[in-house]
Protein backbone atom coordinates (compact mmCIF):
# COMPACT_ATOMS: atom_id res chain seq x y z
CA UNK A 1 0.00 0.00 0.00
CA UNK A 2 1.40 3.15 -1.24
CA UNK A 3 -1.88 5.70 -0.68
CA UNK A 4 -4.50 5.96 1.61
CA UNK A 5 -7.15 7.84 3.52
CA UNK A 6 -7.92 8.47 7.29
CA UNK A 7 -10.46 9.50 9.28
CA UNK A 8 -9.99 10.53 12.66
CA UNK A 9 -13.82 9.86 14.37
CA UNK A 10 -15.60 7.16 12.84
CA UNK A 11 -18.93 5.56 14.08
CA UNK A 12 -20.26 3.57 11.17
CA UNK A 13 -17.36 1.33 10.47
CA UNK A 14 -17.12 -0.63 14.08
CA UNK A 15 -18.76 -0.32 17.56
CA UNK A 16 -17.71 3.01 19.36
CA UNK A 17 -15.50 5.80 18.04
CA UNK A 18 -13.23 4.52 15.99
CA UNK A 19 -10.07 5.81 13.73
CA UNK A 20 -10.28 4.37 10.08
CA UNK A 21 -8.13 3.97 7.71
CA UNK A 22 -8.71 3.59 4.01
CA UNK A 23 -6.00 1.35 2.41
CA UNK A 24 -6.17 2.34 -1.86
CA UNK A 25 -6.29 -0.61 -4.01
CA UNK A 26 -9.13 -3.09 -4.49
CA UNK A 27 -9.44 -6.16 -7.59
CA UNK A 28 -12.61 -7.35 -6.58
CA UNK A 29 -14.20 -3.92 -8.45
CA UNK A 30 -17.89 -5.22 -6.38
CA UNK A 31 -20.68 -3.25 -8.63
CA UNK A 32 -22.30 -0.54 -6.26
CA UNK A 33 -18.86 -0.27 -4.38
CA UNK A 34 -19.57 2.69 -1.91
CA UNK A 35 -15.94 3.98 -2.37
CA UNK A 36 -14.97 3.05 -5.63
CA UNK A 37 -12.21 5.62 -6.05
CA UNK A 38 -10.22 3.33 -3.28
CA UNK A 39 -9.77 0.71 -6.19
CA UNK A 40 -7.15 2.64 -7.43
CA UNK A 41 -3.54 1.80 -6.05
CA UNK A 42 -2.93 5.49 -6.42
CA UNK A 43 -5.53 6.76 -4.52
CA UNK A 44 -5.23 9.60 -1.29
CA UNK A 45 -2.35 10.38 0.14
CA UNK A 46 1.01 8.37 0.59
CA UNK A 47 0.62 5.89 3.33
CA UNK A 48 4.00 7.25 5.72
CA UNK A 49 6.13 6.17 8.71
CA UNK A 50 4.29 10.36 9.94
CA UNK A 51 0.85 8.30 9.01
CA UNK A 52 1.30 6.17 11.06
CA UNK A 53 2.71 7.61 13.96
CA UNK A 54 -0.45 9.57 13.34
CA UNK A 55 -2.51 6.79 13.79
CA UNK A 56 -0.84 5.65 16.79
CA UNK A 57 -1.38 9.13 18.31
CA UNK A 58 -5.12 9.48 17.26
CA UNK A 59 -5.81 5.73 18.80
CA UNK A 60 -4.43 7.07 22.12
CA UNK A 61 -7.73 9.29 23.10
CA UNK A 62 -9.24 7.19 25.41
CA UNK A 63 -12.66 8.12 23.67
CA UNK A 64 -11.10 6.32 20.58
CA UNK A 65 -12.42 2.12 20.91
CA UNK A 66 -10.14 0.96 17.76
CA UNK A 67 -9.31 0.40 14.39
CA UNK A 68 -11.02 -0.15 11.37
CA UNK A 69 -9.68 -0.94 8.07
CA UNK A 70 -11.37 -1.04 4.43
CA UNK A 71 -11.07 0.63 1.64
CA UNK A 72 -10.07 -0.41 -1.34
CA UNK A 73 -9.26 -3.74 0.29
CA UNK A 74 -6.51 -4.16 3.33
CA UNK A 75 -6.30 -7.88 1.86
CA UNK A 76 -4.90 -6.94 -1.32
CA UNK A 77 -1.42 -8.80 -1.01
CA UNK A 78 0.79 -5.16 -0.98
CA UNK A 79 -1.47 -3.81 1.47
CA UNK A 80 -1.22 -6.64 3.82
CA UNK A 81 2.31 -6.22 3.53
CA UNK A 82 2.14 -2.62 4.31
CA UNK A 83 -0.24 -3.13 7.58
CA UNK A 84 1.45 -5.73 9.25
CA UNK A 85 4.32 -3.01 10.83
CA UNK A 86 1.65 -0.63 12.06
CA UNK A 87 -1.06 -3.63 13.40
CA UNK A 88 1.84 -5.25 15.36
CA UNK A 89 2.10 -1.82 16.98
CA UNK A 90 -0.87 -0.88 17.80
CA UNK A 91 -1.69 -4.32 19.38
CA UNK A 92 2.01 -3.60 21.31
CA UNK A 93 0.70 -0.33 22.46
CA UNK A 94 -3.09 -0.67 22.70
CA UNK A 95 -4.15 -3.92 23.29
CA UNK A 96 -7.41 -3.31 24.85
CA UNK A 97 -8.55 -1.30 21.51
CA UNK A 98 -10.25 -3.64 19.17
CA UNK A 99 -9.33 -3.85 15.25
CA UNK A 100 -12.04 -4.60 12.41
CA UNK A 101 -10.92 -5.02 8.87
CA UNK A 102 -13.27 -5.39 5.95
CA UNK A 103 -12.39 -7.45 3.11
CA UNK A 104 -14.11 -8.91 0.02
CA UNK A 105 -12.35 -11.88 0.31
CA UNK A 106 -13.91 -14.36 1.73
CA UNK A 107 -11.44 -15.81 4.90
CA UNK A 108 -12.19 -19.54 4.50
CA UNK A 109 -11.67 -19.84 0.71
CA UNK A 110 -9.18 -16.98 -0.17
CA UNK A 111 -7.33 -15.68 2.62
CA UNK A 112 -7.00 -18.76 4.20
CA UNK A 113 -6.27 -20.98 0.83
CA UNK A 114 -3.06 -21.45 -0.55
CA UNK A 115 -2.35 -20.16 -4.06
CA UNK A 116 -5.25 -17.52 -4.18
CA UNK A 117 -4.67 -14.28 -4.88
CA UNK A 118 -4.61 -12.23 -1.57
CA UNK A 119 -3.41 -14.91 0.67
CA UNK A 120 0.53 -13.99 0.74
CA UNK A 121 3.29 -14.44 3.59
CA UNK A 122 1.49 -11.84 5.66
CA UNK A 123 -1.99 -12.70 6.12
CA UNK A 124 -1.70 -15.47 8.79
CA UNK A 125 0.22 -13.02 10.75
CA UNK A 126 -1.71 -10.20 10.18
CA UNK A 127 -5.14 -12.16 10.45
CA UNK A 128 -4.01 -12.72 14.73
CA UNK A 129 -3.92 -9.01 14.75
CA UNK A 130 -8.13 -8.77 14.20
CA UNK A 131 -10.91 -8.55 16.54
CA UNK A 132 -13.31 -9.21 13.88
CA UNK A 133 -13.38 -9.13 10.05
CA UNK A 134 -16.04 -8.10 7.54
CA UNK A 135 -15.60 -10.82 4.81
CA UNK A 136 -17.15 -11.20 1.35
CA UNK A 137 -17.66 -8.83 -2.04
CA UNK A 138 -20.73 -6.29 -1.63
CA UNK A 139 -23.28 -7.54 -3.41
CA UNK A 140 -25.62 -4.63 -4.90
CA UNK A 141 -28.86 -7.24 -5.18
CA UNK A 142 -28.41 -8.10 -1.32
CA UNK A 143 -27.77 -4.41 -0.25
CA UNK A 144 -29.48 -3.83 2.97
CA UNK A 145 -29.40 -0.62 4.97
CA UNK A 146 -31.01 -2.14 7.61
CA UNK A 147 -27.71 -3.96 8.34
CA UNK A 148 -25.33 -3.37 11.07
CA UNK A 149 -21.69 -2.77 10.32
CA UNK A 150 -21.88 -4.22 6.78
CA UNK A 151 -23.33 -3.47 3.31
CA UNK A 152 -25.30 -6.84 1.97
CA UNK A 153 -26.55 -9.52 3.45
CA UNK A 154 -24.14 -12.78 2.28
CA UNK A 155 -21.24 -10.72 4.07
CA UNK A 156 -19.90 -12.21 7.21
CA UNK A 157 -18.62 -10.79 10.31
CA UNK A 158 -16.43 -13.04 12.15
CA UNK A 159 -14.95 -12.56 15.35
CA UNK A 160 -11.05 -13.84 14.32
CA UNK A 161 -10.17 -15.02 17.82
CA UNK A 162 -12.55 -17.82 18.45
CA UNK A 163 -12.29 -18.51 14.73
CA UNK A 164 -9.11 -18.93 14.97
CA UNK A 165 -8.76 -20.93 18.00
CA UNK A 166 -11.34 -23.21 16.90
CA UNK A 167 -10.56 -23.45 12.96
CA UNK A 168 -14.05 -22.70 11.68
CA UNK A 169 -16.09 -19.76 11.25
CA UNK A 170 -17.20 -17.90 14.69
CA UNK A 171 -19.94 -14.98 13.81
CA UNK A 172 -19.25 -12.34 16.05
CA UNK A 173 -21.78 -11.49 18.75
CA UNK A 174 -22.82 -7.64 18.64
Amino acid sequence: MNYCLLRNCDVANGPGMRVTLFVSGCTNHCPGCFQPETWDFDYGEPFTGETQAHILELLGAEYISGLTLLGGDPFEPCNQRALLPLLRQVKARYPKKTVWAYTGFLLDAELQTDGSHPRCEATDELLTYLDVLVDGRFVEGQKDVRLKFKGSRNQRIIDIPKTLAEGQIILAEL
